[in-house]
């Protein structure tokens, strides 16, 4: 963000400011289209008149933006791989001895079965 103009970083800004508006409002069950509509636009007009003498602080507040989002949404991620695996019974580490494994049970291999291939 730092090589982008300061109007695109005004307006990357404001979804971002706009995203944690819906997010909170949704949250304490406040949320209403117009109240949305007028706080984006608001947003819009500051950011963009501002967005010159802002610069510097929209490039801080879009860096931990990311970071705090791109954090979350990790989290999330990870958690849903967990629900699917514990739903579906995979067991990653095998943790448990099943019958219809394919991994190979290396306590019967014998070493007479093992030649060297060239």
């Amino acid at each position: 963000m730092e090589l982008s103009s300061p109007r695109f970083k005004a307006l990357a800004t404001t979804f971002g400011v706009s995203f944690w508006f819906f997010i909170i409002t949704s949250f304490f069950q406040l949320f209403s289209i117009e109240l949305f509509a007028i706080f984006v636009a608001s947003i819009i007009a500051l950011t963009q008149i501002f967005a010159l003498k802002l610069s510097k602080g929209l490039d801080i507040f879009a860096s931990i933006n990311t970071k705090f989002f791109l954090g979350i949404l990790f989290v999330f991620v990870i958690s849903l791989y967990g629900i699917f695996f514990k739903v579906l019974r995979i067991d990653l580490l095998r943790t448990k001895n099943n019958e219809e494994s394919y991994w190979l049970q290396t306590d019967v291999i014998r070493t007479s079965s093992m030649e060297k291939q060239y």
